[in-house]
């Protein structure tokens, strides 16, 4: 099969297409053809070993490889038809379309071709979403849930969505609509009608407009994109007010329940893919370079 292999950490020429052994399935794994693959910000901060702070540096390169990537094919999140199946497997049918994030840090969702363990961080696809749709929705979703829920957003609350553009702020935005919030989205002028679209009730223009001039004064404000400084994120707040960061607010864990939510939103029409470009498979390295440059609306896929 043909993978995407990550020869060393650095720009995304170091990404390289190579023909490599096709998997084959353990008693309790499933084989799983990828129909499309999520190019998120983590996947090229890990190809890039960028760290979001320094003392991260030690701790990411032990997980991830001293020299070099210890695992070569990288990637996470995927969409995909299962093909076969090993004989202890049982809950899982071959045929069956899902989408799913590799198990902790093996990766290999950078391929044609992967396979889980059954137990793995598998669900079934949104019946009305396509495998680049489904694959679009569940890093941000994700992320956002957790902020969400870790500031305890809820109806009738006033929301401030910094980077409101991006995978994790549009999500942020979707889901803060149905829970009832009040959404103000902070983002750049070619995209004010895209966060519009997708629920936010009110959009300031950080380009045209200075954000230290808004008079309202929130219950949440989110930096959906970890680039306003909390002391300035602190000066929106109502009293008893929750700022939360991407960079500094922790991080999602996931789990069955959370896939299986997301799928549920989706085929309900709250959670809507946004996707910003789709590329080939061969066209990994644009597609990396492309959401390095830190101005994707939504998502980038790769359509195999």
């Amino acid at each position: 099969m043909k993978a995407i292999i990550t020869t060393k950490y650095g720009p995304p020429e170091v990404l390289k297409i190579k023909e490599v052994d096709n998997p084959i399935p353990k008693n309790d794994e499933v084989l799983i053809k990828i129909k499309a693959i999520s190019v998120t910000s983590g996947d090229c901060r890990m190809r890039a070993f960028n760290p979001p702070f320094w003392y991260f540096w030690l701790p990411m390169r032990l997980s991830l490889g001293i020299i070099k990537p210890r695992k070569p094919i990288q990637g996470l999140w995927f969409s995909g038809e299962i093909i076969e199946k090993g004989i202890e497997t049982n809950k899982l049918s071959i045929g069956q379309q899902i989408y799913a994030r590799t198990m902790d840090l093996k990766f290999g969702a950078n391929a044609e071709y992967i396979c889980l363990p059954e137990t793995g961080l598998i669900a079934l696809k949104p019946n009305n979403l396509s495998y680049e749709e489904s694959v679009s929705i569940p890093f941000g979703a994700i992320s956002a849930m957790y902020f969400l829920n870790r500031a305890n957003a809820k109806q009738d609350d006033k929301i401030l969505i910094y980077g409101a553009s991006g995978s994790v702020g549009i999500a942020a935005v979707q889901l803060g609509k149905y829970i009832g919030t009040e959404v103000y989205a902070v983002c750049s002028t070619g995209n004010i009608e895209l966060v519009k679209n997708n629920g936010a009730d009110y959009v300031f223009d950080y380009t045209k407009q200075n954000l230290t001039s808004l008079e309202t004064k929130f219950d949440i404000v989110f930096d959906a994109v970890g680039k306003i400084n909390k002391s300035i994120g602190h000066t929106f707040l109502k009293e008893n007010g929750k700022y939360i960061s991407v960079l500094t607010s922790g991080h999602a864990n996931i789990d069955h329940s959370k896939l299986y939510y997301i799928t549920e939103m989706a085929e309900k029409g709250v959670l809507k893919p946004v996707i910003d470009k789709c590329f080939s498979f061969d066209q990994m390295v644009e597609a990396h370079r492309y959401v390095d440059k830190g101005h994707k609306r939504g998502n980038v896929v790769i359509k195999l």
